[in-house]
């Protein structure tokens, strides 16, 4: 009985460590950013993301005492990205991009035969 021909992709998730181990940035402090941006509110985007304000709070602080730079500031009564954040989301996605188009080329040129045969 013939077996149906499978087709395999590379998958890898990416983030960025201080020199102790710790996170700096990710696709969940990107996430984050993305909806404080959009909401223009802490509390809001803890709403949306299901988590804690305190849970919100902490990670965008703990990514800004890293970093060495604000990546949120008070706005009235809300909340809004500084310009670094603004581009280091920029930024960050261009990294993503690249591992990926690169993972996606290295894969295809060692492997990729080899498991879809």
């Amino acid at each position: 009985m013939p077996v149906a021909k499978k087709h395999f992709v590379i998958r890898s998730k990416i983030w960025i460590e201080d020199d102790d181990g710790k996170v700096v940035f990710g696709d969940g402090r990107y996430r984050i950013l993305e909806v404080v941006d959009r909401l223009q509110s802490l509390q809001a985007a803890a709403l949306e993301l299901k988590m804690s304000y305190r849970a919100v709070w902490g990670r965008i602080r703990a990514s800004e005492k890293r970093l060495g730079k604000p990546l949120v500031t008070r706005e009235g009564k809300g909340s809004k990205l500084t310009p670094f954040a603004e581009k280091l989301m920029v930024q960050y996605r261009r990294l993503q991009e690249t591992i990926r188009e690169e993972s996606d080329a290295i894969y295809d040129s060692l492997i990729s035969d080899y498991l879809d045969q």
